[in-house]
């Protein structure tokens, strides 16, 4: 997806032509409920807050300068949107991720590979929501260090920093789990 393309488009939803964020929606929507799935791992839950967002994303039109890349602002509310859900709510379902950042080829290792997924799994449920976020937006939605950092209002090294000690205390949990699975 270009970038430029939808900074544009969003430039022309934000001067009026509303019918331009149809375009938007069949760019974006599939990303965008995967982050929805990842993080909170309800497929009616997810949907709701995709259409949620494009209407925020209708509602704060006038927020988008054209300055960044639009994908940044779009995650920007779509963090906003997840974190106001879950205060209404009070409560965040930890039991987030089904895939796996590494794909096996080999079909024999399948029941390896369901175990693997579902420490994995496990495993990511032990992490805070800013660990389990950072993760979620830097390896699965495939977001830039710096696209991150601006939602976040922070640097790019401490978004790095985030992710380097999530991705650690990932490995280690995963690895507890994996010995203790083992007995």
């Amino acid at each position: 997806m270009d970038s430029s393309a939808d900074n544009a488009i969003m430039l022309k939803v934000k001067n009026g032509d509303l019918e331009k964020m149809g375009l938007l929606f069949e760019r974006h929507h599939r990303p965008l409920f995967g982050f929805y799935y990842r993080m909170c791992q309800d497929t009616e839950l997810s949907e709701d807050l995709v259409q949620n967002l494009f209407l925020r994303m209708i509602k704060y039109r006038h927020t988008f300068t054209g300055e960044g890349k639009f994908t940044s602002w779009m995650y920007h509310l779509a963090r906003n949107l997840l974190a106001d859900h879950f205060k209404k709510k009070k409560k965040m379902t930890t039991d987030n991720f089904k895939e796996v950042e590494k794909l096996w080829e080999d079909e024999a290792a399948q029941e390896t590979r369901e175990e693997q997924i579902r420490l994995l799994e496990k495993a990511m449920h032990y992490l805070s929501d800013d660990k389990r976020e950072v993760l979620v937006l830097s390896r699965y939605q495939g977001l830039r260090y710096q696209e991150i950092a601006d939602m976040q209002n922070t640097s790019e090294a401490n978004v790095k920093v985030k992710v380097y000690r999530a991705m650690r205390e990932l490995k280690e949990i995963f690895q507890k789990l994996e010995k203790f699975s083992a007995l």
